[in-house]
């Protein structure tokens, strides 16, 4: 999964504001807020937020893989107790 908690972090450190971003940049709220809740953006968008920001990709963006999902262990023993 694509998480944008970087983005957050650069944006803090360079001290340009949400409202910045949107008024002087042409980010807009929507974009912002599908980040803001792990929404897929565009790579036009991700170069606009590089050039706003004066950082590279991976300050905007991470990969985070998928925790796997442990499937759950069925034994003939597990079968035989539900029968009594």
């Amino acid at each position: 999964m694509i998480s944008y908690n970087e983005f957050w972090l650069t944006c803090d450190c360079s001290d340009i504001s949400s409202y910045a971003l949107i008024k002087k940049h042409g980010i807009s709220a929507n974009t912002l807020n599908r980040m803001k809740h792990g929404k897929p953006i565009s790579t036009v968008t991700i170069d606009k937020l590089c050039k706003a920001l004066n950082c590279m990709v991976d300050d905007i963006i991470s990969y985070e893989p998928d925790k796997p999902q442990t499937p759950e262990v069925r034994s003939c023993q597990n079968i035989d107790n539900k029968e009594n």
